[in-house]
């Protein structure tokens, strides 16, 4: 295994385009469409640079699966995590854990985006 077990992630979404406006206005970004692969396969990838230090990911919508209900946790990464978490119920979404302490570790933030998928937000202050 390399250093970094993930190479990448998808958030399943049922509604693109509130997925993409929760994100987009969360995270202050905008997401890329990625070239469809397949019918009903519908992806939008969050801004990334494949020379740098982390993971990329997008969103997907696909027939046939539904967004949340599922056990996997993405964490994003943050200056301060409490910044993007106060974007999250204008965005649509709702926090399930506002900041906190994780010691030595930094401090996280839970929230539940727009589709039902829970998402971490992480920052070392």
């Amino acid at each position: 295994m390399r250093k970094n077990p993930v190479g990448w992630f998808e958030i399943y979404v049922d509604d693109m385009n509130r997925a993409k406006s929760f994100y987009e206005k969360v995270f202050e970004v905008t997401l890329e469409r990625l070239e469809s692969m397949a019918p009903g396969l519908e992806l939008w990838s969050f801004p990334g640079d494949m020379q740098s230090y982390g993971i990329g990911g997008a969103l997907v919508q696909m027939t046939g699966k539904s967004a949340g209900g599922n056990s996997t946790l993405v964490y994003f990464s943050c200056a301060d995590c409490a910044v993007e978490a106060a974007r999250v119920a204008d965005a649509g979404g709702t926090v399930i854990r506002e900041k906190m302490s994780i010691g030595q570790y930094g401090f996280i933030a839970l929230a539940q985006d727009t589709e039902g998928n829970v998402i971490g937000l992480h920052s070392m202050t």
